[in-house]
This record gives C-alpha cells, structure tokens and sequence, in this order.
C-alpha cells in the first residue's frame, strides 16, 4: 500500500514534503508497516477517504480514526494515509483526464501543509487531514495562485446569490476560493489569470456541475480590513470582487493571527509589525477590535464545452 523505503522519497520530493521531513518519515514508515494494527487502520483510514465521492464536502471523519495511530507515529500518521492514497487520487484525476502538473501542483498542498507544521511546531507532522482529503477526494485543485474547491451553496448565500438575479438555491454548485500559504503576493493578475484557468478547468473536467458562482469564506472578507490598509492593497482590492452575502456575527480573531503569523495562539502583545498586513491585524486588536469571517461570493460563468455550445451546434 506504501511505497517501499527506497522508494518513497522521490514520492515525498513530488509532494513538495520539506527536505529536513524526508528521513524522519522514512524511518517512521516501519513503525506503519510493521505493526498489523497500525497497516489495519491505514487500509480502513484509505477506504473512508474516499467513500461517497459523489457527495463533494463529505467529512471522511479521519480525525477519529487517526486518535487510534500509534504515538510514535501520531503526528505523521495522516501523511501516511495520503501517501497511501495518493495511487487512488491519480486514478480519479486520470479518469477525468486532469493535466499531470495540475495533479502535481494539487497534491503538493501536503508538502505545504507539512511546512506549516514545521513552522508553528518545529517539528515533523500533519495536523489537517480533513483540509487535505478535499484534495485527495478529487475536491480541491490548484489552478495558478488560487485553490478552487468543488462545492455547494449554502443557505444564506443561496438566497444573496438569488437575489442578484443568479439561478440559485441551497446545493447549487459552486466554486469555493482558496489563498494557499508560501504562494507568493496574492496580486489582482495572479487572481484574474487563476479565475481563467477556472472558466476554462471546470467545465471541461465537471460538465456535470456548473458552479454558478465563485465563493469565499474568510477574515480576508472582514470590511474592516478597508479602514486598515490601502486602498489599493492586493487584499483590498481581492476583497472588492465578492459581494458579502453575510458576516459571522462570533469574532475569529485567530484566523488573520493563524495566516498572517504562523500560529493561533501567538499573544498579541508580542506581534510583529513587518508588513502593512501584520500592522493592521495586530493593531486592530490591540485597539481592542475583533475580525471576523465574512461570506463573499460573484457570479461566475464558465466557458461551455465546445461540443455543448448552442453557437456551435
């Protein structure tokens, strides 16, 4: 099920793993093959992942299982189901006929991921397996600077969607919008050339589907952030393509300290200012203010397949 040792690191290298993870995982993987429980709940974990493919957002409830891996391998034992899973999810892009260097680009969010932990950790590990089966799962691609998730309209989008006059109600598809960490500026034309490779992806790859709009849900979306930065900032100006649907009315006050920062619980007294984006988290809180997610979303059509275009009938 796992690659043999000797192959497993030129797997790891296509997954963007950090090189100073390499070894340790390496070595870790005897304490997963050799124990019957632990290869066990590896299979079990693998086969959850990708149950019910046909329902985009399904929690495969990894988190439970993985409280069963062995303490030597807690932390890395969700790598391993993905390193497991990883033959399955080139099947079901092939089957879609999904470009090799999108797949690479997709699935190398786990090296990514595992880079976050090192930074807030200082250590080997993944702690975000329910992020990562999206992609597995054939949920999440990586087209450019964004991440595009296959997903369904809630309730109270629904209905902001609606009322600008877009055919939608809850469970209509959509697209849901992603800014990926250690990705660079999130610039106007990275997004605007991100946004085509979507118009173009989806419907070629999902004709099924036909989101109707592209949504977000993030502090990226908090107005505040308007009082707080320049007008033509990357974030501002990212913000003012979505219309907000709804606000949470519960402060998330961790989500900009998590992205911005490295770590959720960082005390804020002791928050860098190196950036006009550092500056204006930390200072909103130190001023005693809160941040919040805001739900945003625009219309967006998608380029039709030529064999299903009227024009071309």
């Amino acid at each position: 099920m796992l690659p043999d040792a000797e192959d497993l690191p030129e797997l790891l290298l296509d997954l963007a793993v950090p090189h100073e993870d390499i070894n340790e995982l390496i070595a870790l993987r005897r304490t997963v093959t050799g124990d019957p429980g632990s290869r066990r709940l590896l299979a079990e974990c693998v086969d959850e992942l990708f149950r019910g493919l046909d329902e985009p957002g399904r929690d495969p409830g990894l988190d439970e299982r993985l409280a069963e891996a062995p303490r030597s391998a807690h932390d890395t034992f969700a790598a391993f189901v993905f390193l497991a899973a990883h033959p399955h999810t080139l099947a079901l892009h092939r089957e879609r006929g999904i470009p090799a260097g999108t797949t690479r680009r997709t699935l190398a969010d786990l090296g990514r991921q595992m880079a976050v932990h090192r930074r807030r950790h200082g250590s080997t590990g993944l702690r975000s397996p329910r992020w990562l089966a999206r992609h597995f799962r054939g949920e999440v691609y990586q087209l450019g600077r964004l991440q595009f998730e296959r997903a369904r309209l809630g309730e109270r989008t629904a209905a902001a969607v609606a009322a600008n006059g877009v055919p939608a109600r809850p469970g209509t598809a959509c697209l849901n919008l992603h800014i990926p960490d250690f990705r660079g500026p999130l610039t106007p034309a990275a997004c605007d050339r991100s946004l085509e490779q979507a118009r173009d992806f989806f419907p070629l790859h999902f004709p099924e589907e036909q989101p109707v709009a592209a949504v977000c849900h993030s502090w990226l979306l908090d107005r505040q952030l308007r009082n707080r930065l320049p007008a033509d900032s990357h974030i501002v100006r990212f913000q003012k393509r979505f219309g907000i649907a709804h606000e949470d009315t519960g402060p998330a006050d961790t989500e900009p300290v998590q992205f911005v920062f490295g770590d959720p619980g960082l005390p804020v007294a002791g928050l860098p200012g190196r950036t006009s984006v550092e500056r204006a988290v930390r200072d909103h809180l130190l001023a005693g203010g809160h941040w919040y997610i805001g739900h945003g979303w625009f219309p967006l059509p998608l380029v039709a397949r030529p064999e299903s275009n009227p024009s071309n009938e």
